[in-house]
Order: C-alpha cells, then structure tokens, then sequence
C-alpha cells in the first residue's frame, strides 16, 4: 500500500473549500488525470481516469461525511484499490488548510515504480496547487452537499 499526504491553504474559508470539495463532478477541473466523476446518489460516484494512457474505470462510496471537517472514502469496485480522507482546518475567518491523504494500491510495473519515485506525491501535490487556485480564482463553490455520513459502526 502507498500513502500520499499533502495539505494546502486556501484563502476562502473553510466552509467554501469544504462546499466546493463536495462537488465532485467538478474534480476534473482542478485534478489531472480525472476524466469524468458521475455522482450517482449521496455517498457513491463513478470515475473515469486517464493517467500515462491508461484508462481505468471503478466506484467509489463515501464512507465518513461531516460538513467542514471531512470527507473519507473508498474504492469499491473496478481496477483501482483506494481509500482516502480530505480533511478541512479553519486557519481564520478567511483561509482553510485542506489536507489530503490518499492511501492506493499500485497495480503492475510501472505504477509500482512510479510511486517508489514519488510520481504519486507529486500527482496530489499538483492536484492540491489546482484546487487552491481554482477555489481562489472563484471565490465561491459552484455547489454543496452539507449532509452527515457516520463512518460504519458508530
């Protein structure tokens, strides 16, 4: 298993990065590689992703959800293995600190080596650089979803 953590400030606060993060449809504005995001009821979205020509398809279901403080998830079909947590710390009234962990499974050769290398870490990295720029450059999310997913056994 592979683990990337990065965090970021962004200048909005933090319910407005958390209401934009929500939008999960909107991820291929900012994320590389994210061809398409079908969210297909609250806690679950289909991806597309194109990275290094290789297309992959899988699900995802949101496992934890609390408004401005996190969003959890994992895979749960397809040929990606995933799991992650955004996590959203108000810095003050006007600036956020997003911090993502994202823990994977590579699969073959290729992306074995490349998350030995950091290509990963430097993926979320650039990821996190869009998405400050792209909630900054707005000022405003283009959505929410303020509901509350416990995670499972609470």
């Amino acid at each position: 298993m592979s683990t990337v953590t990065e965090s970021v400030d962004v200048n909005v606060p933090v319910g407005t990065a958390y209401n934009q993060w929500t939008q999960f449809e909107d991820f291929p504005k900012f994320m590389d590689g994210v061809e398409s995001i079908t969210q297909t009821d609250p806690t679950h979205t289909h991806w597309v992703t194109k990275v290094a020509g290789q297309t992959r398809e899988f699900d995802a279901e949101i496992t934890e959800q609390h408004p401005d403080e996190r969003v959890a998830w994992k895979s749960t079909g397809g040929d990606t293995q995933h799991a992650g947590v955004v996590t959203f710390h108000r810095l003050s009234d006007s600036q956020t600190r997003v911090t993502i962990q994202l823990d994977w499974e590579p699969d073959g050769f290729l992306e074995k080596v490349g998350s030995a290398v950091g290509v990963d870490s430097h993926q979320v990295k650039a990821d996190a650089k869009r998405f400050k720029e792209y909630i900054e450059e707005r000022g405003a999310a283009t959505g929410s979803w303020r509901g509350d997913v416990d995670r499972p056994g609470i």
